[in-house]
């Protein structure tokens, strides 16, 4: 039952997610003007504002001038509702909901903007940032350090490979990982051996498509950070324990 809840407030979220997605790196408001279309920019009825259903209704196009508009609409608002179902579901319906949920629909909004815009915005961040922490101290005061410290070695590690590498990783995907970890704390460990492994998963599936000249193809790291910590919360505390109890 809470999941069938959250499923469609995810929906919901999923919309404005492609709000913030779609202004915040263009520097637009985010609160108005309303919906639009962005190629003749009507105001759209709240009827075709469903979320999910309205682009499948009018076959992703728009109804005053019939431009096509993208999947990543629908797939990003269908994402969000799957990935608060699923929090509820694995986690429970209790009070780190207050901060999962947002967590969940940070990673969401930042895959979406780092797809298209190759960048991860400080404005999505620094609150984040803030957050994470104002809500450990507030709901879990005993894995505050364990938090912090979690928060400081993932942007380390990053940082150091970002320097390494500087055309693989920017400083935005630095800066991602830290916030994971303020959010995830050890969890981000498996988060990030899963950006890492699903990353190059499909940078060897670039090349080998494209051979050399897939090497100079840019892939956005951010979307493998964000499905990497999705992971590290729903599983990332099994991950660890069953690591623990393999290898240790």
């Amino acid at each position: 039952m809470n999941a069938a809840i959250a499923a469609p407030l995810g929906l919901l979220i999923g919309s404005f997610l492609n709000v913030v997605a779609y202004r915040l790196p263009r520097g637009e408001s985010l609160l108005w003007p309303a919906s639009h279309c962005p190629g003749c920019e009507q105001p759209i009825k709240p009827y075709d504002n469903v979320p999910v259903l309205s682009w499948l209704i009018m076959r992703g196009k728009c109804r005053s001038c019939g431009i096509h508009i993208s999947p990543r609409y629908p797939a990003i608002e269908l994402l969000t509702g799957l990935a608060f179902g699923a929090i509820v579901l694995v986690n429970g319906a209790d009070k780190d909901l207050i901060w999962e949920l947002p967590f969940a629909a940070m990673l969401i909004a930042v895959a979406g903007i780092d797809l298209e815009h190759r960048i991860i915005p400080n404005k999505v961040l620094l609150p984040s940032a803030v957050f994470a922490v104002a809500t450990a101290i507030a709901l879990r005061p005993d894995d505050l350090a364990e938090l912090g410290i979690a928060g400081v070695a993932a942007f380390v590690a990053f940082l150091l490979a970002a320097l390494a590498y500087p055309a693989g990783m920017g400083m935005g995907d630095v800066k991602l990982a830290g916030v994971m970890g303020l959010f995830l704390g050890t969890a981000v460990i498996p988060s990030l051996f899963i950006a890492f492994l699903t990353g190059t998963i499909v940078g060897v599936a670039v090349i080998a498509r494209h051979g050399a000249a897939g090497r100079k193809k840019g892939v956005p790291f951010g979307p493998f950070l964000a499905l990497g910590g999705l992971v590290g919360l729903l599983f990332g505390a099994d991950l660890i324990d069953l690591y623990s109890r393999t290898f240790l």
